[in-house]
């Protein structure tokens, strides 16, 4: 027996196998529902359930707590239907997504930005164009059916390859391949595009980026995008980082501010060491955007980088700068350490 799934505002409905997640049942037949990590870790995926029964798969405490639970909240990542359910969701998109599809890819160079950070470019397959919207990500299939997820870095337009920035995480079965024994011309399987982290390009609102570590790839995309379509909406990217290393692309960035004059930059740090010579903004990056912007209320944010910085930035910026909630966009990436990989 399937169920129906309702989605408000916006009039959407689908339908949910037995056994299969709202998410999954969202994704397949082409309802645009937000979601980052879908194994319950991030929580972007999290919704008001006004009607009908759901039960949840595994998931972490800080993606849905026990409370949120009670008071009607669920995950459509790894929430089940057990009747017809009425959600709440405004950051459903139009109809048109981009299929998700495998494919092999081939490893076109490595290039390591700093001690922990590596830029790997993948090779598609010819005469098969792979579309995405900058922002998604995809997904490597690695032999053990276990799977890492990196977003894009750069615009479709600046393909047809892939850009990923992959972050050491030392033990992790992925990055320590990424950074030990991974050759140029390997071949990877990927899937995707996956995620519901891309510029809303129907509103003319300023923008806060604000991204954390390799948060700042899908950033970059974004970035590149802007550029390409000649949005020039007023943008301000916060990037924030342990070190002033980890800004690892600052060039990059401090580059693209010539080229595009309705982009500003405050990269902040935050346990600059002496010898580092550091000058410019400390403390953590999300609060960097309260202290320049208090209000919020005109602004879209779109966020991306550790769970807890993306967390306390929606938390802070819809409670005390009065940015409405369906304004702010994010990608929470889970690492392989969040997911308690070795």
């Amino acid at each position: 027996m399937t169920f129906q799934i309702s989605i408000q505002p916006s009039g959407r409905t689908f339908t949910a196998e037995p056994g299969e997640t709202m998410l999954a049942a969202g994704i397949r037949q082409g309802i645009g529902l937000p979601y980052g990590c879908k194994d319950g870790a991030c929580g972007s995926c999290k919704c008001r359930k006004l009607e009908g029964t759901v039960v949840h798969g595994a998931h972490q405490s800080k993606a849905l707590s026990a409370d949120e639970e009670t008071s009607g909240y669920v995950l459509t990542c790894c929430g089940v239907a057990q009747s017809d359910v009425v959600l709440e969701s405004r950051q459903v998109t139009e109809a048109g997504a981009f299929p998700i599809r495998k494919m092999p890819a081939r490893v076109s160079s490595l290039e390591r930005k700093s001690h922990d950070v590596m830029i790997v470019r993948l090779q598609l397959p010819a005469n098969d164009p792979f579309n995405y919207r900058p922002g998604q990500y995809v997904e490597f299939l690695l032999r053990d059916g276990s799977r890492r997820s990196y977003s894009m870095a750069n615009a479709p337009h600046n393909g047809p390859g892939l850009e990923l920035h992959v972050r050491h995480m030392p033990g992790g079965k992925f990055t320590d391949h990424v950074f030990g024994t991974m050759k140029e011309k390997e071949i990877q399987r990927i899937e995707g595009p996956f995620g519901s982290f891309f510029l809303r390009e129907d509103s003319a609102k300023p923008i806060v980026m604000l991204a954390s570590g390799t948060g700042f790839a899908p950033i970059k995309a974004l970035i590149e995008h802007m550029q390409f379509q000649g949005i020039t909406r007023r943008a301000t990217l916060y990037w924030g980082g342990r070190r002033p290393e980890d800004l690892y692309m600052d060039e990059w960035v401090r580059a693209k501010l010539l080229e595009m004059p309705h982009l500003d930059y405050v990269p902040v740090v935050s346990d600059a060491l002496p010898q580092d010579q550091w000058t410019g903004r400390t403390g953590f990056v999300h609060r960097a955007v309260i202290e320049d912007l208090p209000d919020l209320s005109g602004y879209q944010v779109y966020a991306c980088g550790a769970p807890i910085v993306v967390d306390s930035a929606r938390n802070d910026y819809c409670e005390l700068a009065g940015l409405a909630e369906e304004e702010f966009f994010a990608d929470a990436f889970t690492t392989e350490a969040d997911k308690a990989i070795a």
